[in-house]
C-alpha cells in the first residue's frame, strides 16, 4: 500500500524516471539518443501553454491590485533585485574561477581546435542587435503575435499593456477579468494533465544525454563541472540562503517544497519546464497573484543566476586553458557584456552556450573557437544553471511579497524558519497590518 502510494506521487515517478534514463543511455547509447524526441516533446507541451498561463496570471494579478502605482512600484522592486543579485552571482563566478583555477594545466593550442562544431551557436550569437534591438524585440508585430513567438518577454510585455488597461477602465472590466479568471483555472487544468507525462519527458531528455555524450565525456573537463557545481551550491545556500533567512524562511525547507519542480528541470534541462508548476506553488505559499505574476515571468529574462554564474567562469576557464592573461579591465567589461547577454538565457536549452558566444564576441581577447573545449559538457551544465535559474526566482518572487505586505505567512509553514527572530519580527508586522486594516 505504502509503495503504491510512493509509486504515485509525482516526485517519485521522475526520480526513478531519471535514473532508468542514466541506466539506459549509460548501456544502450543509441536508443538513448533515439529517445531524444520524449524529452523535445515534453518541452514543447509545456511551452504550448506558457502563453496562455504568464497572459492570465498577469493580467489578473495586476487587475487584484486595483491600482497602476502598485504595479510600478513591484515591477521596480523586481528589477532592482534582479540587477544586484544577477550581479553577486558574477561576481561570485569570477572569484571561484580565480580561486579554483579549472582551466590551469590544459595547455591548449588554439590553431588546433575545430570551429566548425561551434559554427551554429556562433551564428545565433551574432544575430544579435545590441540593447536596442532587444527591446524592440520586445515589442510584437501584432498583439497575437507574442503568443506565436515562443518567448516570454513579448507575451510578458502585452500582458502587462492589458493588465494595466483593465485597472484603467475599472469597474467596467470586472465581467472581463473574471473571465480571465475562469479561463487561468482551465489552463491551470491542463498543466496538471501535461505534468503527469512529466517522467517520460525527464526519462527521455536524460537517457539522451547520457547516451550522447557519455559520463566519460565528463572526466577530462570534470575539474571545470566540479567547480561549477560548487560555486552554484555556495550562491544557492550561503547568498539565496542568507536572503531567504532575512525574509523569515528556510532554503532547504523551500527546496523541498519544490522538489518535484527540481527534478523536472534537472532532467529537461530547461527551467521553463516548471514555470507553470512554480507560479501555483509560490502561490500556494502566500505570495499573491499580482506579485507572483510579475516577478516570476520577469524573473525568468532579467534573474538568472546559475547562467550569470556559469558566463564568467567559463570565460575565464577558455582564458586558463588558452594561457590568456585578462586584463581587470577586460574583466570588468566581461562582467557588464554578461549581464546583458545572459538576459533571455534561461529557459531554452542550450541558450546559455549561445550566450557565452556573443560574450566572447565583445571580448575578443578569448577567441570563440576556444568554446570546442566545452560544448561536449555544455549539457552537464546546462541543468544546474536551469536550476540555479528556478531557485533564484522563487526565492525573489516570496522577498518581494515580503516587501509589499503582499505574503500570507499563514500558508507558509511548509517552509517557514521555525523559532527564528526574523520569522517572529516578521509575523508581528504582518499582525501589526492586519490589525490596522
Amino acid at each position: 500500500m505504502i509503495i503504491r502510494k510512493l509509486l504515485g506521487t509525482l516526485y517519485v515517478q521522475v526520480v526513478l524516471a531519471l535514473v532508468l534514463g542514466v541506466l539506459l543511455g549509460k548501456l544502450w547509447p543509441q536508443v538513448g539518443v533515439d529517445l531524444k524526441p520524449l524529452g523535445d516533446g515534453f518541452i514543447k507541451l509545456i511551452k504550448m501553454i506558457i502563453g496562455p498561463i504568464i497572459f492570465c496570471t498577469v493580467v489578473s494579478g495586476i487587475a487584484s491590485m486595483h491600482d497602476v502605482k502598485q504595479v510600478g512600484r513591484v515591477g521596480g522592486k523586481a528589477l532592482l533585485y534582479f540587477e544586484v543579485v544577477s550581479s553577486i552571482a558574477l561576481v561570485i563566478g569570477l572569484i571561484a574561477a580565480h580561486l579554483l583555477q579549472p582551466g590551469s594545466g590544459f595547455n591548449v593550442d588554439v590553431a588546433t581546435l575545430d570551429r566548425s562544431t561551434i559554427a551554429g551557436y556562433v551564428g545565433q550569437a551574432q544575430h544579435g542587435e545590441g540593447i536596442v534591438g532587444f527591446l524592440l524585440h520586445v515589442i510584437p508585430a501584432t498583439f497575437f503575435e507574442a503568443f506565436t513567438q515562443g518567448e516570454i518577454l513579448p507575451v510578458l510585455f502585452v500582458s502587462v499593456l492589458f493588465g494595466v488597461a483593465l485597472v484603467m477602465v475599472g469597474e467596467k472590466a470586472r465581467p472581463l477579468t473574471g473571465l480571465i479568471n475562469q479561463t487561468s483555472e482551465v489552463f491551470f487544468r491542463i498543466v496538471g494533465i501535461i505534468s503527469r507525462v512529466a517522467p517520460v519527458g525527464a526519462f527521455g531528455a536524460m537517457a539522451f544525454t547520457i547516451g550522447k555524450y557519455g559520463l566519460g565525456s565528463l572526466l577530462p573537463l570534470l575539474k571545470l563541472v566540479g567547480t561549477f557545481y560548487v560555486t552554484a551550491l555556495f550562491f544557492i545556500f550561503v547568498v539565496l540562503g542568507s536572503i531567504a533567512r532575512h525574509s523569515g524562511f528556510s532554503i532547504f525547507k523551500l527546496l523541498a517544497y519544490l522538489k518535484s519542480e527540481l527534478l523536472i528541470v534537472l532532467g529537461t534541462s530547461s527551467s521553463e519546464s516548471a514555470l507553470p508548476q512554480l507560479i501555483q506553488k509560490l502561490e500556494s505559499l502566500g505570495a499573491s497573484r499580482g506579485v507572483v505574476g510579475i516577478v516570476v515571468p520577469t524573473g525568468y529574462t532579467f534573474n538568472l543566476d546559475g547562467t550569470n554564474i556559469y558566463m564568467t567562469l567559463a570565460v575565464l576557464f577558455l582564458a586558463q586553458a588558452t594561457n590568456i592573461d585578462l586584463t581587470m579591465e577586460q574583466q570588468l567589461t566581461l562582467l557588464a557584456v554578461a549581464m546583458l547577454t545572459s538576459k533571455g538565457a534561461g529557459a531554452v536549452v542550450g541558450a546559455g552556450f549561445v550566450a557565452l558566444a556573443a560574450s566572447l564576441a565583445v571580448v575578443p581577447t578569448v577567441p570563440v573557437a576556444a568554446m570546442v573545449l566545452i560544448l561536449g559538457i555544455d549539457r552537464f551544465m546546462a541543468e544546474c544553471r536551469s536550476l540555479t535559474n528556478i531557485i533564484g526566482n522563487a526565492v525573489a518572487a516570496l522577498v518581494i511579497a515580503g516587501w509589499e505586505k503582499e505574503l500570507d505567512r499563514s500558508q507558509m509553514v511548509p517552509i517557514a524558519l521555525k523559532g527564528s527572530r526574523s520569522a517572529a519580527a516578521l509575523d508581528a508586522k504582518t499582525r501589526v497590518r492586519a490589525d490596522h486594516v
